[in-house]
């Protein structure tokens, strides 16, 4: 019985955090062993906002590395840059067509972002963008954050309505959302989620934050009034936050970490959560410094997964555009 599809991405912008690799790559890792995934790095999303071009291509690099990093397996995941296959693109016009203004000026991203910067065509469509990269490989499930369910219910509508008018061509996907770790939150404000685009970088953990910078945030990270190491995030997001990361890097339930630290200061248990960071993206980090130095042989590994991505996608761009009439 063939494996079910499991396909999503992460932007070729800003620094890549923990909170990103809980959220997402840790995910990933997990899901290739389960289901024929494609994993790609969505540049095309990162220039609906102003990018300087050489940061950008280096940035793209560098998530690629963080990939294989990580664990992603280019054996067993498929691993491709987004803007290398036009079909995405192509898709993405097509379901503007069938995209209400309205749907697109509700979602969440575009109500924050434009507040901030103007309204940007790119930042309005980039829901019907996320579709395309969604149906062109007809998954089962999108792993993604909760803050992108509605993105992925935005691809079911579509999918919906396609099919309808035009025939049977699109399978419509579950979201996956992991139950603990889907939402990390900022070590600065542990209201508010953790942010690689966050002014300050105090914010989050960078994957590639040297062991003393990693233990200097979690050290000056807002923690709660009281003194109890317990995992109440209404009552106490900072040490409920410290928790989970600790949780995520460790695979240890959040319960017997709160029974280990039970009569620890705030000091000793952030002390010991920094340590615990550190060691645990040390070996990722050493095996990154030794990718980067080949950036020609990442390049050559995302092109191979582009080839394989690209027999698919253009296949499905195929069929609709058939069916909607195009020559």
């Amino acid at each position: 019985m063939p494996k079910q599809i499991a396909v999503s991405g992460i932007q070729a912008s800003g620094n890549i955090h923990i909170g990103n690799y809980i959220g997402a790559i840790k995910q990933f890792i997990e899901l290739q062993e389960k289901y024929k995934l494609y994993a790609f790095i969505a540049d095309l999303h990162a220039i609906t906002v102003p990018q300087d071009p050489q940061k950008l291509r280096e940035q793209t690099i560098s998530v690629a590395a963080l990939f294989l990093a990580c664990g992603l397996d280019p054996e067993k995941t498929t691993l491709f840059i987004q803007s290398h296959i036009p079909a995405h693109v192509e898709l993405g016009w097509i379901l503007n067509t069938l995209t209400p203004i309205g749907e697109l000026e509700r979602m969440a991203q575009f109500k924050e972002k434009s507040d901030k910067q103007g309204v940007l065509a790119g930042l309005l469509n980039y829901p019907t963008l996320m579709a395309a990269d969604i149906l062109l490989y007809k998954p089962d499930a999108v792993p993604v954050g909760e803050d992108q369910t509605q993105h992925v219910e935005l691809a079911r509508t579509l999918a919906r309505k396609f099919n309808t008018r035009f025939g049977e061509t699109f399978k419509e996907p579950k979201a996956l959302i992991q139950k603990e770790g889907a939402r990390i939150m900022g070590l600065d404000d542990p209201t508010k989620k953790m942010s690689k685009s966050a002014s300050s970088a105090n914010n989050y953990i960078s994957m590639l934050d040297s062991a003393e910078e990693i233990r200097r945030k979690v050290k000056i990270a807002v923690t709660d009034s009281g003194s109890e190491i317990k995992y109440d995030p209404q009552n106490k997001p900072g040490i409920s936050n410290l928790l989970v990361l600790m949780s995520q890097m460790s695979d240890t339930p959040v319960k017997t970490l709160e029974e280990k630290y039970a009569n620890k200061s705030y000091g000793e248990f952030k002390t010991e959560a920094g340590k615990l960071l550190a060691e645990k993206l040390t070996p990722i980090q050493k095996r990154y410094n030794e990718l980067i130095k080949n950036p020609k042989e990442i390049l050559e590994i995302m092109e191979r997964g582009s080839k394989d991505a690209e027999k698919i996608a253009s296949q499905t761009l195929k069929d609709v555009k058939q069916k909607i009439g195009l020559i």
